[in-house]
């Protein structure tokens, strides 16, 4: 089942992907709709009447208000050779704002105050049960599914401190969706999925979400032993290599050009760069 969160003349609609059209829910987002009880999945096949045009609709984030969004760094070889790091223990963990989230054909906002924006695709986790303290074994049974995102992030505001958050929540820079492809389309098995990032047609990662130094089970079990996971939050698990910062001389993304990230069986998001309007 294919979920999406898209944008009508009265405000933003779950709905649920029927062919060429999709179906709408009632339910304001795809948020909202699994935070509706544990039958959500019935209700996402069952409900609705009114349809739109699949090829006409615009999209929100796939989640636009989730309680946490919780990211993982260092989580794929080739990223953490190309950024100089050692690999990891544990999991390393920092966290995005909902302000940071744009649908998936949506602009991605460039800030006045710095000119080191660069690109980093991932596999994007979405939480469908609430989790504390669940295993590793347990752990795929709560997630609800899987989408696309990139983790834009401000280079130089994230070396500013040895903090990361500063320049991976910057208003209007994550593409989040187009579509919440449910976690039983695989099987109850982790996905292994090509993962790709183009800066106007130029491929620049290009790599496999079964690469992943931790998984999504390590990562939701994880969490869960720190923090109550709710329905709707979501886990961005990491980038693999070929960031602009990783490049000599380094690469970062400039007015006007196409952001494109693709997930196999997923679907993209397609964005272009804008400067920041300000007063």
């Amino acid at each position: 089942m294919r979920l999406a969160t898209v944008r009508t003349s009265e405000g933003t609609r779950a709905a649920r992907r029927d062919g060429d059209s999709y179906v709408l829910l009632p339910h304001a987002n795809v948020g909202d709709l699994l935070n509706s009880g544990d039958d959500w999945a019935r209700t996402a096949v069952t409900a609705g009447t009114e349809r739109v045009d699949a090829a006409k609709a615009t999209h929100a984030p796939v989640v636009p208000h989730p309680n946490k969004i919780i990211c993982l760094g260092l989580n794929y070889a080739t990223h953490i050779k190309e950024m100089g790091r050692e690999t990891p223990r544990f999991p390393t963990l920092f966290a995005k704002y909902d302000g940071s989230l744009i649908g998936a054909g949506d602009p991605v906002t460039l800030p006045t105050v710095s000119d080191t924006v660069d690109w980093e695709a991932e596999l994007a986790v979405v939480i469908g049960q609430a989790a504390r303290h669940v295993s590793k074994a347990d752990a795929l049974d709560h997630v609800a599914g899987y989408t696309v995102s990139n983790d834009v992030t401000v280079r130089e505001y994230q070396r500013r401190t040895r903090e990361f958050l500063a320049g991976k929540t910057f208003e209007a820079t994550t593409p989040l969706g187009p579509e919440l492809v449910t976690a039983d389309e695989f099987g109850g098995q982790e996905p292994d999925l090509e993962i790709r990032c183009e800066v106007d047609g130029e491929v620049m990662q290009l790599s496999r979400t079964s690469d992943l130094l931790f998984g999504v089970a390590d990562i939701v079990s994880y969490i869960s032993d720190i923090i109550t996971l709710l329905p709707g939050d979501v886990i961005l698990s990491g980038t693999p290599g070929g960031v602009g910062d990783g490049r000599d001389p380094k690469v970062y993304l400039k007015e006007g050009q196409i952001l494109t990230t693709v997930i196999e069986g997923l679907g993209e998001t397609r964005n272009v760069c804008v400067h920041e309007m300000r007063d």
